[in-house]
């Protein structure tokens, strides 16, 4: 079984681009799935028995998550995991289960995106001016992420994965790789341009085109916990909500889009998502703000 799980994980990264991290999590929900077949049937599973797995074991399974304490939305990944090898194996080995089709998968809430006060963005500068005092190409180098991030609606991934190349000559669009090395183009403002003008300029390492655009402080590539540790001290230094997070500097992006206009399609081309559905989230954040306005506003809202 482990042989045809790793066939299906090479399948995952080759021929549906899936990332690395995707393809662990679908590993590590399989290998879930095995235990607790080996456990609930006391014998491990074998291929040719997979066509023979039934609603009641499907369930007790997603039974068993829920008694462990396990999240609605990591359930719902690990059904998805199941069901995507299901459809492997009846392409590759036809072995057909009609069982996994009937499974429903649990509710998983929606949550609505904060975004972050405009206000609050443009106080980050300063503030990182002061957090970084001793070391001013650093302070260059995290506002040149923040802007980024704010200012083109980057994922920290797709952020961190940028080269130098990338950013050699002021090209009008960046060309961003996103998840499943989907790629996309993402117009560049001028303000973005400037903050990262300033790091590269500034930066007392190589311009190889080849290297990262952003680095540590060694020289090294600069770490998403990296990233995610220069918007906490800007959050504890300005005594800024828990929500402001690098995400929540893309959700803002997309926030102020909405607010000003763009059109669902072009935001979701914009944020790189798959389906428009992800992208309608932002309309129910503006009708929330809407919402919030009129009751605190309309002079009859508290009748």
């Amino acid at each position: 079984m482990d042989n045809v799980v790793a066939e299906f994980i090479e399948y995952l990264l080759t021929v549906r681009n899936y990332s690395n991290h995707t393809a662990t999590a679908y590993q590590t929900d399989l290998q879930d799935f095995f235990k607790f077949y080996q456990n609930y049937n006391e014998t491990p599973a074998l291929l040719n028995d997979l066509g023979r797995v039934d609603t009641i074991c499907f369930r007790a399974f997603l039974a068993d998550r829920q008694r462990r304490g396990l999240s609605h939305k990591s359930t719902a990944r690990a059904l998805s995991s199941l069901r995507g090898f299901f459809k492997y194996i009846a392409r590759q080995y036809t072995i057909k289960n009609d069982a996994i089709g009937l499974i429903t998968s649990p509710k998983v809430p929606r949550k609505l995106s904060k975004a972050i006060d405009p206000i609050d963005v443009e106080n980050m500068q300063d503030a990182i001016k002061n957090i970084d005092a001793n070391n001013p190409w650093v302070a260059q180098r995290d506002w040149a992420l923040v802007v980024l991030l704010f200012g083109c609606g980057l994922r920290i991934s797709e952020a961190l994965g940028l080269k130098n190349s990338d950013v050699a000559g002021h090209p009008d669009v960046l060309r961003i790789v996103g998840k499943g090395n989907k790629e996309r183009l993402v117009p560049v403002l001028p303000a973005v341009w400037n903050a990262l003008d300033k790091y590269v300029s500034g930066r007392p390492y190589s311009n190889n085109p080849s290297n990262p655009l952003f680095c540590s402080v060694r020289g090294l590539p600069m770490s998403a916990r990296m990233a995610e540790k220069v918007v906490e001290n800007l959050r504890h230094y300005l005594q800024l909500p828990d929500y402001v997070t690098p995400h929540a500097l893309r959700h803002t992006f997309a926030t102020a889009l909405l607010s000003g206009g763009a059109d669902l399609r072009s935001l979701q081309e914009l944020l790189g998502h798959s389906s428009l559905s992800t992208t309608q989230l932002y309309t129910k954040v503006n009708m929330a703000e809407i919402s919030n306005i009129y009751a605190n506003a309309h002079p009859r809202a508290k009748d």
